[in-house]
């Protein structure tokens, strides 16, 4: 079973903080986190029904609800949560997804 923790990032007030903040502090501190299975960037997003884009779409992946939960209470789970505190580069929704996929 795979678990996702997407983390959707509305458009920040000053975008070129934003992205050297991102790539320097935050993405470092995230590649740290215990049995990460990866770790994708989207950009360019389209809202379907109504309402702004997403500015960046980061989706870490977990092998297992477990994992997922073991790396956010882990040390550098912690460093990675309160870096993003710290910071507000630009509000952001998260949700945890778990899911057992089906190849159609």
């Amino acid at each position: 079973m795979t678990a996702r923790f997407p983390a959707l990032y509305e458009t920040p007030a000053d975008p070129e903080a934003f992205e050297p903040h991102y790539r320097e502090a935050h993405v470092p501190l995230g590649r740290r986190l215990p049995r990460l299975r990866r770790s994708t960037l989207g950009r360019r997003t389209a809202a379907v029904c109504g309402g702004a884009p997403y500015y960046l779409v980061a989706t870490p992946e977990w092998d297992s609800p477990q994992e997922l939960d073991d790396a956010v209470a882990s040390p550098e789970g912690r460093a990675a949560a309160d870096a993003a505190r710290l910071a507000e580069p630009a509000p952001v929704r998260s949700v945890i997804v778990t899911l057992e996929e089906e190849v159609l």
